[in-house]
């Protein structure tokens, strides 16, 4: 899997045979053929070893690990320990780099990736059933929050820039609270209007 990875990554999936894959891995042809029939039977192994990454990542029951603002801080913490690991995000940027030539690639990935922003959905879903937050669109607001960790630590890497010079625990709470202060509010107002209905300002 670390061959494939870098060979991947380096000349793109369309590029590697089976051949030089078994030649980077230290293995004969045959060892590699008896273990997989073709090289997307490799890519998709090492999208199972990304799936587990993202179950430890989000184990069951973090729902219930505390208040909205604690559990939010649970999954930015464990976002950006997963932006963390140099295999997952080489595994990220491959999957950019060859899913326009190999559409099933970015299919395959999306199976997988989804269901964890549908679970963060559901979780924002149930909040606003309980009046506990103010998500008229639940899924917007869980891509929303998604979206600004991976402008400050997946994008950078990604793109080969520098990431901004923030400790991770400054961009968690910055990134809650900013969450929290336009979705909290009473349901069936948007939440900023809300409040300025109730401080009459």
């Amino acid at each position: 899997m670390a061959a494939a990875a870098d060979l991947f990554l380096s000349h793109g999936f369309g590029a590697v045979s089976m051949d030089e894959l078994a030649e980077a891995a230290g293995l004969a042809r045959r060892t590699l053929y008896n273990q997989f029939a073709s090289k997307e039977e490799i890519f998709r192994e090492m999208l199972l070893r990304v799936s587990g990454e993202l179950e430890n990542a989000f184990p069951p029951g973090i729902e219930t690990q505390g208040d909205v603002e604690e559990v939010l801080r649970l999954i930015a913490r464990m976002i950006l320990d997963l932006h963390a690991r140099p295999e997952y995000l080489g595994f990220l940027r491959m999957v950019a780099a060859d899913s326009r030539q190999f559409p099933w690639i970015a299919e395959e990935f999306a199976a997988v990736m989804d269901p964890q922003t549908e679970r963060l959905a559901r979780y924002l879903s149930h909040l606003t059933a309980l009046r506990v937050l103010n998500c008229p669109h639940p899924m917007l607001a869980a891509h929303q929050f998604l979206g600004m960790l991976n402008e400050f630590s997946l994008w950078p890497w990604m793109f080969r820039h520098d990431r901004l010079d923030a400790p991770d625990d400054e961009v968690i709470e910055e990134t809650v609270r900013m969450f929290l202060r336009h979705y909290s509010g009473p349901i069936g107002h948007p939440p900023d209007l809300a409040r300025s209905i109730a401080t009459g300002s």
